[in-house]
């Protein structure tokens, strides 16, 4: 089970430094502020998670490995996307972009709900929907705000959303199914509700504000 946390989280690393590397392209920053901004979505909600839990100093700190995986992928996508991020490859970065988004939150979704269990919180339901959701988007919510946009939890379908009913998926199963299934079928339901999301432009209401 630890091999398979460990694998997962390795995963979820490179899906969010990709996807921060690519709004920092897209940004045009310049090598550091790209490897800056895919470590930062790769690892802030994993701090954000530790933090909660309390596990201090939180992991990214004492394994770097999660840290060196981040700026070596964001490193590694800086070059060649820099290059051609015009015309029909950015139809293709976009679509890499809401991949490796959607691939991050659903593995640190039940990651962050799996360690929040190992720290001995499984009887508290909320702390580990607190702990998933806020694993899932704490990452993706720095990179935007870094990158001067709008957080997507706040208004990109069904993004925060997409990861609590994950979270709920992992709770329900963690019950009766082991340890193995529940984080495959919330890493599952949080993928493909956000992709799906994406697609059909799924959205919840949106508040509008008032006119003079």
């Amino acid at each position: 089970m630890e091999i398979l946390v460990v694998v997962l989280e390795i995963i979820g690393t490179v899906a969010f430094a990709v996807s921060g590397a690519l709004v920092a392209v897209e940004k045009k920053m310049d090598i550091f502020g790209v490897a800056i901004l895919g470590l930062v979505t790769a690892t802030g909600g994993g701090v954000l998670r530790d933090v909660i839990l309390g596990i201090l100093p939180p992991r990214t700190f004492t394994n770097p490995v999660y840290a060196l995986v981040a700026l070596g992928t964001a490193l590694v996508m800086f070059f060649p996307v820099l290059r051609r991020a015009k015309g029909g490859y950015k139809l293709f970065i976009d679509k890499l972009l809401l991949v490796m988004d959607s691939l991050g939150l659903a593995i640190f979704t039940v990651v962050g709900m799996r360690i929040a269990v190992e720290a001995g919180f499984q009887d508290n339901y909320f702390l580990l929907i607190f702990v998933g959701v806020v694993t899932g988007v704490g990452g993706g919510i720095m990179r935007d705000v870094f990158a001067g946009n709008r957080p997507h939890v706040f208004v990109k379908h069904f993004y925060a959303t997409a990861s609590l009913l994950g979270s709920v998926a992992f709770l329900i199963l963690h019950f009766f199914a082991g340890e193995i299934i529940p984080m495959i079928a919330g890493a599952a339901v949080t993928f493909v509700l956000r992709i799906l999301a994406a697609t059909f432009r799924w959205s919840l209401p949106v508040a509008h504000g008032t006119e003079e």
